[in-house]
């Protein structure tokens, strides 16, 4: 899949987000090894601390359904800008995948790609944890 079809994806998934505080939908879309997608959206809470974020839906459903390796997931939101993952999305991410790629991107089909150690250039990693083709 290529990352333009990855962000339709993404961007598909936007409508099901449940953003009623902020009136932000967030979109994801997580390619796994196995070929499978993976969709998640931003689902807010009136206790903002017990919203969450679309990436880390997306990562939770398909660990939840057995997948641990990864490639690329794209996120999508309104534009003019990009949506990129905050900080604990990238830790989350970087749990199961130090080398996925980060397509972020709008409904308008622009895009672009990173590396997450682009994005997460010093994570939290347990002792051992290879880091990054890099590191």
């Amino acid at each position: 899949m290529d990352d333009r079809e990855l962000l339709q994806e993404a961007i598909e998934a936007m409508g099901d987000a449940y953003s009623p505080y902020s009136g932000h939908p967030v979109g994801a879309a997580l390619l796994a090894r196995s070929g499978k997608i993976y969709r998640g959206v931003n689902v807010e809470n009136a206790v903002n601390g017990l919203s969450i974020c679309a990436e880390q839906v997306a990562v939770a459903k398909a660990v939840s359904e057995g997948e641990r390796k990864f490639i690329k997931i794209a996120v999508a939101c309104e534009g003019p800008g990009y949506c990129r993952p905050c900080g604990a999305c990238r830790q989350v991410l970087f749990e199961f995948a130090p080398e996925i790629e980060v397509i972020t991107g709008n409904v308008q089909g622009e895009f672009e790609v990173q590396s997450l150690t682009e994005l997460l250039p010093l994570p939290f990693a347990k002792p051992g944890l290879k880091r990054s083709a890099r590191g």
